[in-house]
Order: structure tokens, then C-alpha cells, then sequence
């Protein structure tokens, strides 16, 4: 299996399915065990690359269980079907790093793990937020360096969020969690910018605005916007949520960035090709107000030269969806439509993928994003 370490759990099972990496938690082994799999497991902690999953795969491999940071496509599809590969989930809700098409002429079923990671990375954009918004990467490393020598009026200031204009850019699910609590916690209107309207989160803002005036507090407000360039002029705040493809690669470049508040913030917390990275530096260099806050980066784990070295960026290390509930989750959701493809379940069709979570998960497969193109039924 390549020079990789693999760790083999129940190695007399009917099915075999290989993970590429080890995922939190263990009812997912569990899952795949009672469904009569040998798992067999990368110990390794960089990033697999093509020939060193297909050596895995040998002659025989029923599934698998991948990651976002690899590039399944035409040459893993072809060699998973050959092997006698029925089954693949990726270990994220996002599959840009999945091939769909070659997927599907190949006849593989391609998982993902929706629902959990939803409050959970738009906590994150919160904290991203706050942290851009009141300088506290630079207010700590002034702090440890032994800078501080007194309370002064003029020290770190930052900016005063409650009240002003958010921009969210993607209101899916994690956009619109987002877009709710920095409503709710802070008294902030939206402008969303979405291909689809999302009635749901308008009418929440609409209600919410009679609560706060039974308060005395002030309104709030919710309107899709059509025009992205409105949106950015805008918004105090930018938040991205959006998928990435073709129509968003470098969404955020200098000319879009040109555009927005020269003290506004930027959040991403999606995938970071949607933003040009060094456009983002040259622009950060000259608008020392504007303040950044990522999650995500355009060549992960990499970041573009100069980076590392502006102030007025927060960057974190693609942690958006690490807390431990949500990352067991996400394991226990990727071993489920495995082990529920092999079994011949049926699809689970529901947006609620809590039954998953509990002590008896439902005998179905919660989310396939190929199953129209496969014909799979319902």
C-alpha cells in the first residue's frame, strides 16, 4: 500500500474500506464494523497524494472515506470501480476536490456530511469577526512581547459592529447561521448576495425587527441584493459562505476589493480560492483600517508571500469546523453513507441528519450528491 502506514481494524470483514486519514471519536469504526467492513486506515498525518491512495486500493476496496485536502478524480474513480469499489464519501459538506463527473461515469456514489458543521463554522465566522474587528491579534502579540506599559484612550482601536451592515455573501445554511446570530447578538442588518433567495432567513429578520421594537431597540433589516458590487460598497462587514466553482474563483480580487470601505472587515471561512490572495496582500498593505480574518487560504496549506506579516489579518489553520462534536459528527456521517451504500439502504432524503447522531442510527444513507445523476431512489 505505497510507503504510507495503515492501521487494520476488523480485518476479516466482507467489505473493504480504506480512510485516509484517522477521524475523531469511534462509533464510526462501529458503523462500518457492524456493516461486516475491514477498515483499514492511513496513520500518516500529510497529504496523500494520488498514487499512494490507488496502492492503497490494490486489488480489492469496496469504499472509502477521503478528505477534502485530496483530489479524487478521474484516476482514484477508475481505479475504486476496478478494485470493486462501490462507494466514496468525503470527510467535509464541501466536495470541490471531488470530481463529480468522473464519479458518476464511473458509477461511484459520492457522500458528503452535511448538517454538522453548520452552527459550528459560523461560530467560528463570529469569532473571526470580533478578532478582526477589535485588532486582538495584534493587542496579544503586543501583550506577550512585554510592550504593555499602561492603559492609554488611544490604544488598540478597533471597530464598533453593532448596528452597522453585514454582507454575506452565500446564504446557505452556514451563511444564514452566520447572518442570525450576528443579528441577534449584535442588532446588525443583511444584504445577502446568493443565486437563490432565502425566504426563510428574511422572514426570521422581519419578526425578529418587531421583537427588538417592542424593546425599543431598533430596527433591522434583510434584502437580497442581485448586484455583488452594491453589496460590497455596502457592507461594514463581508462574510463569504459561498461554494466554490468556476463562477466564484477570485469572487474577491483588487477590483472587488477596491470597491468595499477602506476600515471594513473580511471574513472567509468557505473555500480560499474564492479570493485572490495576493491581491488581498497588496490591498491590506494599503489600507492598513481594512481588517481580514481567514480560516481558509488559496494554496492550503500555503500562504501568499506577506501574509504572515500584516497586521491587520487574523489567520487560523482551516479550524472553522473543529470542535469535537462536529468533527465526530462528520466521521459517524462518512462511515454511515458508506456502510449504508455496501448494505443497499436507502437514501435518507431529509434535511434533519440528527437520527444519525444518536445511539441507533436509522438504516439509510444520509447524503449523496451524485444520487439524481446515478438515478438512485429515495
Amino acid at each position: 500500500m505505497g510507503n504510507a502506514s495503515w492501521n487494520v481494524l476488523n480485518p476479516k470483514g466482507k467489505y473493504r474500506v480504506i480512510v485516509t486519514k484517522t477521524l475523531p471519536g469511534s462509533r464510526w469504526i462501529d458503523i462500518l464494523t457492524a456493516a461486516d467492513c475491514r477498515v483499514d486506515v492511513c496513520q500518516e498525518k500529510s497529504v496523500l497524494d494520488v498514487e499512494t491512495i490507488r496502492a492503497a486500493m490494490v486489488n480489492r476496496c469496496h469504499g472509502a472515506i477521503g478528505q477534502l485536502t485530496e483530489s479524487w478524480g478521474e484516476a482514484l474513480f477508475t481505479a475504486l470501480k476496478a478494485a470493486g469499489g462501490t462507494a466514496y464519501s468525503n470527510y467535509a459538506v464541501g466536495y470541490n476536490n471531488v470530481d463529480l463527473a468522473a464519479a458518476t461515469r464511473a458509477g461511484i456514489p459520492v457522500g458528503n456530511t452535511p448538517g454538522v458543521l453548520t452552527e459550528t463554522t459560523a461560530e467560528m465566522a463570529v469569532a473571526l469577526t470580533f478578532a478582526a474587528a477589535r485588532r486582538l491579534g495584534e493587542a496579544e502579540r503586543f501583550m506577550r512581547a512585554g510592550r504593555y506599559t499602561g492603559w492609554l484612550p488611544d490604544l488598540f482601536l478597533g471597530s464598533l459592529l453593532n448596528g452597522k451592515t453585514l454582507g454575506i455573501i452565500g446564504a446557505g445554511r452556514i451563511g444564514a447561521a452566520y447572518a442570525r446570530m450576528m443579528i441577534q447578538g449584535h442588532g446588525m442588518s443583511v444584504v445577502y448576495y446568493d443565486l437563490d433567495a432565502n425566504p426563510e432567513l428574511e422572514n426570521f429578520v422581519s419578526e425578529f425587527s418587531k421583537f427588538r421594537d417592542t424593546w425599543g431597540l431598533r430596527p433591522v433589516t434583510c434584502r437580497r441584493d442581485a448586484d455583488l458590487e452594491a453589496l460590497l460598497k455596502a457592507a461594514d462587514c463581508v462574510s463569504i459562505h459561498t461554494v466554490l466553482d468556476d463562477s466564484t474563483h477570485h469572487l474577491i480580487n483588487a477590483h472587488t476589493l477596491g470597491l468595499m470601505k477602506t476600515d471594513a472587515i473580511l471574513i472567509n471561512t468557505s473555500r480560499g480560492p474564492v479570493i485572490d490572495e495576493a491581491a488581498l496582500v497588496d490591498h491590506c498593505r494599503n489600507h492598513p483600517d481594512f481588517r481580514v480574518g481567514l480560516d481558509v487560504f488559496e494554496h492550503e496549506p500555503a500562504m501568499a508571500p506577506g501574509l504572515a506579516e500584516l497586521d491587520n489579518v487574523i489567520v487560523v489553520p482551516h479550524i472553522a469546523s473543529a470542535t469535537r462534536w462536529t468533527r465526530e459528527g462528520m466521521a459517524i456521517l462518512a462511515a454511515c453513507n458508506v456502510a449504508g451504500l455496501l448494505r443497499g439502504d436507502p437514501l435518507w432524503g431529509k434535511p434533519d441528519i440528527e437520527p444519525f447522531l444518536g445511539e441507533h442510527p436509522p438504516r439509510a444513507i444520509p447524503s449523496i450528491v451524485n444520487a439524481e445523476e446515478l438515478g438512485l431512489n429515495t
